[in-house]
Formats: structure tokens, C-alpha cells, sequence
């Protein structure tokens, strides 16, 4: 590998090593010191460079990116405040558990301390929100050097895509000249030809092998008896890249017999396996306790992936008295009421495989039906009311119809706040081909733009983002990466002036602060973003418009924005009327 100087050659010795573990896109934002970084990047054919231009849109967009994927996406930006500007999207990938890179460039040692421009303290910047950090030397053409540096890259990759997946943190130091301007003598043209192109047929300098943690068979037999009971259930929270097995835990409930209860962020809500399981979404309008207070308590409760989005599934399991299973591959307890009674360190779809072969228990379908029927009547009750049309059009129909009207395949990304909520309650399981993505991790409601359109860079689906005005507002920045990565999406954005949310909480009866201080009404139009992205924006306020809008939206190229202009204090008492009317049938009904 010859280069004109040893900064290039660093550059393009690292972006080598990457390509060769497998990575095929990279996010960059423009800066100086990233120079050598950069143009490695852009000279390799093997890689699709995005360019984001705001540091903390560019960091969603690649953390969006590599939720869909599964796979580590890189991100590059020059040094100082730049790299802050990832800390958002580093705790989110932290706590959701997806793969990222972070290479940020940085100065020379000696111009730390020293008040030199554009220069802070990068050393573990992230704290331990990442899964491993590493300050790379400074570049030299040296064999020794070039051999670490493969093997960091290599390291790094493997670390970020381990059990748990995460981000990682390399820190690059460069000195002038950054641009692959000639240095003579600075690359000897002798050089190893191991460190300098790298191993033979493309392949990784190290290459890692990871083992998926699993039961031995003396410890699945008590695990097995505990399941071969009538009552039990399976509830499946938001999951980590790449998701679990729907196969398995369908293999799994036939052989149990148990509902599976799935938030919609589990990759278990949508999909075949709903036609033959009795699958379970709308727990979130009923399980009240006088509905399940003349329930019987489940035996069992066996738990994949992170916490529920359901604040009502999460009282409900902490009131039962049930045997409750954390099932997590990293041994993470992910569980925050602190009634389970066990915790199950293997991968959840391997596991839910071997017990759905050995499991034996009693059919209990009445206990199934139970289920079954609370769904029905919560289904009926809200069909009833959004057909009614009483109360005009709520947030939580726009959720269940953007789930009847999305095409197959298709991405939908849900914003953080009442979006995910309205999901989670209002969006029922059906068989149709949905990847449905959030960034439960934080549950911020930064970067839900980029997300969206990170994710949709990654996959030839319809993407739909449903997003409320404060998130669009609060990442319009990253609205620029529809157009400069080629991203085509429908935006549905949710415009109640203002967070909403805070209805639902007590401090809705204190104003003031209320409407000042959390509500946070802004009175502004976003119409004005199309012009300024070159969008397509329609602006609708019911319902039988905004199904036509969403129609037309799916059926043509480009990227189209449809403002939803909703009540959120009305929206809120709709839900409020239509729980209370569900469980008042379910109370009626025991």
C-alpha cells in the first residue's frame, strides 16, 4: 500500500482493516482534522459514505442505521466540540445495546493543556457509556505500529458487535500535513507488506469468534419443569439488534401454550407467527387491577428483552406473584420493579428453541381465552370510538392507522413520548411485514429524525417516521439527510403545540408551571421546513384526510412530511374514556 505521507497511510491501513471485518457504510461530518480519515473513506470503493453535517444528527442517523442493520456503522468527525456532539447518540447506543464506531480525530499530545484552537480533553470522553476506548498513536510508518493498528481496528469491531453490542471509542491524533500532500522519505518504500495492504484474500488481520451463551442441559431441566404449568406468559420487550427468533418463540408458545405479550419495539408484535399465537398488544388498555385482581396470577413469566414500554404490563407483573425469568445473553438486568426471581444468562432465541423440544405442560385454554378476550374488547371498544369519531381525531388512531396502511415490507420508526405510547396500546398484532424501531434505551426524544432516516438508509422498505413536534423541531437539523443520503420516507408528524405528554401526569393540574414550564406550547408551523429541505408537506386535522394523504405518500418517490394537528388535552381524555370504558366491560364481564 504506497501513500504520499504517513497520515494517509494510517488512514487508509485503518479504513482497510474495517472494510475487511465487514463494514460497508460509514457517516462523516465535514472538519479538518479528520482529513486523513476522510479521504480513506472516500477513495474506498467498497464503502457508501454518508455526509451528515450536524455532528449529533450524524450520530443518530448512524445509530438508526445500524439498529436496522444489526451491523457496526463508523462515524468521523474532526476534534473539539465535534465529538461532544455524538454523546447523546453514544449513551442511546449504549443502553439500546446497538453497534457503533466512533472515530474521532484529535491534536498532537503536545498541543493539549497548551490553549491551541479546537482542542479538548477526547481521552475516554464517553465515559463508560462505551465498550471499549483505545487512543491510537500517533500515525508512523513502522511495521510494529501498522500490525497494532489492524488489530485495534479488528478489536474494535469485534468488541462493538459482542454480547453486548455498543459503541466503541478510537481516538485518532494527527499532525500536519493532513491532506495527502507528498512527504519524502515519510513512507519507506520497503515497508512490510503484511502491516501495509494486510493479510491475503481480504481477510481480517484478527479475526474473532464469539461463542452465544447457552445452557448446559442439568441447568434447562429445572427450567423446563418450571414452564410445564397451565398459566404463564411471555413477554417480549424492546429488542437489540439483530432481534430475537420469531420462529423460536413461536416454537416456544405452541409448546407452553402461554400468550405472548409483545411490545412493539419487540419484533414480535407484526409478522405470520400472529396468525397461529395467541399474541397479545393491547395489555395497555386493560391491565388495571380491577380487571386483573379477579384474574388468577400467572405461574410463570418468562422475560426477553429490555423493559416493557407499558407502564401498566410493568404494574401488573410486579403485582403477580408469579416465578419471573429475565432471559438476557449479557447477564444485564433490565428489569426495575425487582420481582423477577431469576435470571437466565443465554441467547433468548437459542434457549426459547431448546425448551420449546423439551417442554411438556398441561393446555390450558381458558387461560389463553382470557387473554384473547380482554383483547377483543379492547379492539371493539377503541374501533367503536375512532369510527364514532367523538372527540375528533386522537393521537393514538393515527398510530393504529399508519399500522392498518403501511405497505409490506416496511420500516416504522417511533418517536420517544406519546408516539411509542400510542403504539404500544393502539397498533395491533397483525401478520403483516413490519420492522417496527425506537430508541428505548435513553427514551430521549433527540435524534428520532436521524434515526428514522439512518434506518431507511439501510433498507429498500417504505419507511415511515411518526414523530411529535417537539422531537421534529428539536432534530430538524438532521431533515438535510433525506436529501443528501437519498432517503425517501413519510413523515408523520404529530402536532399537538407542544409536549403533550405531560397530560398524562399529575402536574397537569398545576398551572402555573404547567403550560409554561411542560407543556411548552411554541404556536409554530412547520410547513416552512419543506422549502428548506426540499420536502413535500401536507397539513391535515382528521382522519379520512390524513388516510388519503398517508395513500398518496406511499405511492410516489421523494420525501413527504404529513402534519397530524391534534388536541393533545383532548387526545389524552379519549384515552382516559376508552380505558375506563374498557375495563369497566371487563370488570362487567367477570
Amino acid at each position: 500500500m504506497s501513500a504520499p505521507n504517513r497520515n494517509v497511510l494510517w488512514g487508509r491501513t485503518l479504513v482497510d482493516e474495517l472494510v475487511r471485518g465487514g463494514v460497508e457504510s460509514v457517516v462523516v461530518s465535514p472538519g479538518s482534522r479528520s482529513t486523513p480519515l476522510v479521504t480513506a473513506v472516500a477513495d474506498h470503493d467498497d464503502l457508501t459514505v454518508h455526509s451528515v453535517l450536524d455532528e449529533r444528527s450524524a450520530a443518530y442517523f448512524a445509530l438508526g442505521r445500524a439498529r436496522r442493520t444489526g451491523e457496526v456503522t463508523p462515524l468521523i468527525c474532526t476534534s473539539g466540540t465535534a465529538a461532544a456532539n455524538y454523546h447523546p447518540a453514544v449513551i442511546e447506543a449504549d443502553r439500546g445495546r446497538v453497534p457503533l464506531l466512533l472515530l474521532t480525530a484529535d491534536r498532537p499530545p503536545e498541543l493539549h493543556d497548551s490553549g491551541a484552537n479546537q482542542t479538548v480533553d477526547q481521552e475516554k470522553l464517553y465515559g463508560d457509556a462505551v465498550r471499549w476506548y483505545a487512543d491510537l498513536p500517533e500515525p508512523e510508518a513502522e511495521e510494529r505500529k501498522l500490525r497494532s493498528l489492524r488489530t485495534t481496528a479488528a478489536r474494535a469491531l469485534a468488541a462493538a458487535t459482542g454480547t453486548p453490542a455498543g459503541p466503541v471509542h478510537l481516538n485518532c491524533r494527527f499532525r500536519k500535513p493532513l491532506e495527502p500532500t507528498p512527504v519524502p522519505g515519510d513512507v519507506p518504500a520497503d515497508l512490510d507488506p503484511l502491516a501495509a495492504a494486510g493479510r491475503g484474500d481480504d481477510r481480517p488481520f484478527v479475526r474473532t469468534t464469539t461463542g452465544t451463551p447457552r445452557l448446559d442441559r442439568v441447568d434447562v431441566r429445572p427450567l423446563v419443569e418450571a414452564l410445564s404449568v397451565e398459566r404463564g406468559l411471555l413477554v417480549a420487550g424492546p429488542t437489540d439488534p439483530p432481534g430475537v427468533d420469531p420462529e423460536a418463540i413461536t416454537a416456544l408458545a405452541h409448546a407452553t401454550g402461554f400468550p405472548i405479550l409483545a411490545d412493539p419495539l419487540s419484533g414480535l408484535r407484526f409478522g405470520g407467527h400472529t396468525r397461529v399465537t395467541t399474541t397479545v398488544g393491547g395489555y395497555d388498555g386493560y391491565l388495571d387491577p380491577r380487571v386483573t385482581d379477579d384474574w388468577p396470577d400467572p405461574e410463570v413469566v418468562v422475560r426477553v428483552g429490555a423493559s416493557p414500554t407499558s407502564k401498566r404490563l410493568r404494574g401488573y407483573l410486579a403485582r403477580t406473584g408469579a416465578r419471573q425469568f429475565v432471559v438476557d445473553p449479557a447477564g444485564g438486568w433490565r428489569e426495575a420493579a425487582f420481582r423477577a426471581t431469576d435470571l437466565i444468562v443465554a441467547d433468548p432465541s437459542r434457549l426459547a428453541a431448546r425448551l420449546a423440544e423439551r417442554v411438556g405442560g398441561p393446555d390450558a385454554p381458558a387461560w389463553r381465552e382470557r387473554w384473547a378476550e380482554a383483547e377483543r374488547v379492547h379492539r371493539e371498544t377503541v374501533g367503536d370510538a375512532v369510527d364514532d369519531g367523538a372527540g375528533g381525531y386522537f393521537e393514538g388512531a393515527i398510530l393504529g392507522d399508519v399500522a392498518d396502511l403501511a405497505p409490506e415490507p416496511a420500516t416504522l420508526v417511533v418517536s420517544n413520548s406519546n408516539p411509542v405510547r400510542d403504539a404500544d396500546r393502539y397498533a395491533p398484532p397483525v401478520a403483516a411485514n413490519y420492522t417496527v424501531l425506537g430508541n428505548r434505551g435513553a427514551s430521549g426524544i433527540d435524534g428520532v429524525v436521524s434515526t428514522g432516516l439512518g434506518a431507511g438508509s439501510a433498507t429498500a422498505d417504505h419507511l415511515t417516521l411518526v414523530v411529535g413536534d417537539l422531537a421534529y423541531y428539536h432534530d430538524g437539523n438532521g431533515l438535510l439527510s433525506a436529501l443528501r443520503c437519498g432517503v425517501d420516507a413519510t413523515v408523520v408528524l404529530v402536532n399537538n403545540d407542544g409536549g403533550g405528554i405531560f397530560h398524562r401526569l399529575p402536574i397537569e393540574s398545576f398551572d402555573p408551571p404547567f403550560t409554561e414550564s411542560f407543556k411548552t406550547p411554541h404556536g409554530r408551523e412547520f410547513e416552512p421546513t419543506a422549502d428548506l429541505y426540499d420536502l413535500t408537506h401536507v397539513a391535515v386535522d382528521d382522519r379520512e384526510a390524513f388516510r388519503e394523504a398517508y395513500a398518496d405518500s406511499v405511492g410516489r418517490e421523494g420525501t413527504d412530511v404529513i402534519e397530524v394537528r391534534t388536541d393533545a388535552e383532548a387526545s389524552q381524555r379519549t384515552r382516559e374514556r376508552l380505558l375506563e370504558a374498557t375495563v369497566e366491560t371487563l370488570a362487567d364481564g367477570e
